[in-house]
């Protein structure tokens, strides 16, 4: 390799395209064999590194998700299941609720794919360049204990703080103690109108406050995650009058 190729390979690097200074000898022999104009050897490695950034970015945005398994919707059995019908997967697919910050609530009971749902439609976000985070409640909640004397806690909930997308596996699988309660409602609190959030549970809004213990946290809560929801039951659950006159993302039911 000659010094006017090492000397722009350098050059490159201090121009913070660093993939392109790697790779710029490949695409030297690349252009001189296809006889590339300038101008094609131009777009050639600004493509080049516009696709490697696109990729260090979508394996950054997928490490910081944190998701416990990677499985596309694609794979999705909608055959035998009674929470979501095909035309209502495809428009949660289009991501135009997490545009518009609507949550979703996913009810039932264990083993209908509830939390297979909220990956799969975090991993299209994350495909579509959202920033996203999961994490089960007892995660959750550990975190919150733990943000004042833990570096590692500050810094997972600073990510999950600014993600465009919240996913909270296993909502209300336990009781609450005060403390709890009020770290999650200025979680919720903080999240309200700036992220969206995807909240899977066993047990119905109307439930919740038996295990958060205080009706006025509660009530915040609710007034919160319901204002803009899409709560989909996978099995007979009665809907309260509140979650009757929500806003819905679904044009009509299907």
């Amino acid at each position: 390799m000659n010094k006017t190729v090492h000397e722009l390979q350098d050059l490159f690097r201090q121009l913070r395209l660093s993939e392109t200074a790697e790779e710029l000898p490949q695409l030297l022999r690349e252009a001189e064999k296809a006889s590339w104009t300038y101008l094609e050897f131009l777009e050639s490695i600004t493509r080049y590194e516009l696709a490697k950034r696109e990729a260090k970015s979508l394996e950054k945005r997928m490490k910081w998700a944190r998701f416990p398994f990677v499985k596309s919707l694609d794979e999705f059995e909608l055959k035998g299941q009674n929470v979501l019908t095909a035309r209502q997967l495809s428009q949660l697919r289009e991501l135009s609720w997490l545009e518009q910050q609507y949550n979703l609530i996913l009810l039932g009971p264990p083993g209908i794919g509830k939390t297979y749902i909220a990956i799969g439609l975090g991993l299209e976000a994350v495909y579509r360049g959202f920033n996203v985070y999961f994490a089960t409640m007892g995660e959750l909640v550990q975190l919150l204990k733990s943000e004042e004397y833990l570096n590692k806690s500050k810094v997972q909930l600073k990510r999950m703080r600014n993600a465009d997308l919240v996913i909270i596996d296993d909502l209300m699988y336990m009781a609450m103690d005060q403390r709890e309660a009020n770290l999650f409602f200025h979680l919720i609190n903080h999240l309200y109108e700036r992220s969206s959030i995807i909240l899977t549970s066993n047990k119905s809004p109307d439930e919740w406050g038996n295990l958060i213990g205080d009706q006025g946290i509660t009530t915040a809560i609710l007034d919160r995650l319901l204002h803009r929801v899409e709560v989909i039951h996978g099995g007979e659950n009665e809907e309260s009058h509140r979650m009757k006159n929500r806003k819905s993302i679904f044009s009509a039911k299907v």
